[in-house]
């Protein structure tokens, strides 16, 4: 029998967990909703979820992978129970129809990479002109491509492969943003962009909408509960500290977060301190691909720092993306297949069923507002999960195993026990409540690009396939496991 794979060092598992932490949602997104939040006000709320919903979440996965040695499916009817074995596929299936149109988000920062590095975006109306005439038409069918290649050429090699990958990626995103946010705190009137995110206003968090986008900005940029630090864990050494490293991970996505909130907000304010109203409507696509460009544009050295802004933001959605990939391989490998037979049957799926997202906007969207609201349901199942294996069992054998120098305490069972079941269900009943409200005569329509029938739909579809292949699921995810002659898990 083949040697398992591992990470080389905690550093390799640290900075490759990271890349599958900081995506484009930390520098796109992070940004805005900041700024439409209350800035220094969103920013208390956002620490807070960040203790009570990533790290704790982040603990689980890393107890699943690590004493599963098994995928997001697999790992469920190890940890759980084979009845439950569907719970593993719902999160598995969340990330792989995310992997679908993010290789396509990843397309358009490599194209619009280009065109920063050739200097076609030097005007207003540039980047508008080019956004318009490429997203959503057979040229994104390109870069698609062009990013999957890219990512599957990563994980064709394993996690040695992915490990190597990350230990040059990561290092020089973190200097890439750094550089960004220095360039943004060296502009003249800098200083309001840090008084607005830094300075709460400790009345705004008597709003309840603050504390619920704060805990969706979690949920989304830290990948926490999404199954990717499970397939990651897998290749964990056995005395890793489990604690240590999802806090490592969690406090270092969030950083990441901070430094592109400061390089797009310092330098909003010093250019246009009015703008700010521009970012908040400005939706994830425009402030990213059209907007920044434009403000790119207003500050010296421009066109230098607009690359650099997109360089960033390519390796931040490539090393993401690679994770995706890795997650659905290793669904195929647990049941069978070579890692080389897996991949290939991966990356024709995601070049297949991305391109509808490459080429339609309206299904890009749609999208990624249905398997974006599925991540907080996927979140309660690892809370459910734990739960069946045993809280207190897991914190004393993993958590607290050999090897941890950082202990959890019996609050992280009331945590992963109570108030993440909470978190996840008021999240979905406020996203769909949204969603009803946004369109309330045509709310249960299941064609409609954002509305609560077509989640429901989608959500039925994947469910109902997926407890009808419980059983099946369940033998072939464990059977490797089996093989190796340890079927010692939890849950009945």
């Amino acid at each position: 029998m083949s040697r398992r794979e591992e990470f080389g060092s905690r550093w390799g598992l640290i900075l490759a967990t990271l890349g599958m932490a900081v995506g484009t949602g930390n520098i796109w997104r992070f940004p805005r909703v900041a700024a439409s939040n209350g800035g220094g006000s969103f920013l208390v709320a956002w620490v807070v979820f960040l203790l009570i919903w990533s790290v704790p979440l982040m603990i689980v996965e890393f107890s699943f992978g690590k004493r599963s040695r098994l995928g997001t499916v697999g790992s469920f009817t190890f940890m759980a129970g084979k009845s439950y074995t569907w719970m593993g596929g719902w999160a598995a299936l969340c990330a792989v129809a995310i992997g679908f149109y993010y290789s396509v988000v990843a397309g358009w920062c490599l194209r619009f990479l280009a065109a920063s590095v050739r200097g076609d975006l030097t005007d207003s109306g540039s980047a508008q002109a080019l956004w318009e005439s490429y997203a959503g038409t057979p040229s994104a069918l390109i870069t698609h491509f062009l990013a999957l290649g890219i990512s599957a050429a990563v994980v064709w090699f394993g996690v040695r492969g992915i490990e190597r990958v990350a230990k040059v990626l990561i290092p020089a995103l973190f200097v890439l943003v750094l550089i960004l946010a220095i360039r943004a705190l060296t502009l003249p009137g800098a200083e309001r962009g840090l008084e607005f995110l830094f300075s709460p206003n400790w009345s705004d968090l008597g709003n309840a909408k603050i504390w619920l986008e704060a805990l969706t900005q979690n949920a989304w940029d830290t990948g926490a509960g999404w199954g990717l630090i499970v397939t990651y864990a897998i290749y964990m050494r056995a005395r890793e500290d489990v604690p240590l490293n999802a806090a490592l991970i969690g406090f270092g996505n969030n950083s990441m977060s901070l430094l592109a909130g400061i390089m797009v907000l310092c330098t909003v304010f010093a250019i246009n301190p009015g703008a700010q109203s521009e970012i908040v409507g400005a939706g994830n696509e425009g402030l990213t691909f059209i907007w920044m460009p434009q403000l790119f544009a207003q500050i010296p050295a421009g066109q230098l720092f607009m690359s650099f802004f997109f360089l960033a933001l390519s390796v931040a959605a490539i090393t993401s993306l690679i994770a995706l990939l890795e997650l659905a391989a290793r669904v195929l490998i647990d049941a069978g297949l070579s890692r080389r037979s897996a991949l290939l049957w991966v990356s024709g799926g995601c070049l297949i069923f991305g391109a509808p997202s490459a080429v339609n906007m309206s299904i890009f969207k749609n999208q990624d507002w249905v398997w974006g609201v599925g991540l907080m349901l996927s979140g309660l199942f690892f809370s459910f999960g734990a739960r069946k294996f045993g809280i207190e069992r897991m914190r004393r054998e993993i958590v607290n195993a050999d090897g941890a120098d950082l202990r959890v305490g019996r609050w992280w069972n009331f945590v992963i026990g109570v108030v993440v079941p909470v978190e996840a269900v008021v999240l979905l009943i406020w996203w769909l409540k949204q969603a009803r409200d946004s369109d309330p005569e045509n709310w249960l329509n299941p064609l409609a690009t954002y509305n609560v029938g077509t989640v429901l739909v989608q959500f039925a579809i994947g469910l109902v396939a997926l407890l009808a292949m419980n059983r099946w699921l369940g033998q072939k995810s464990i059977s490797r496991r089996v093989g190796e002659g340890d079927t010692e898990g939890g849950g009945a």
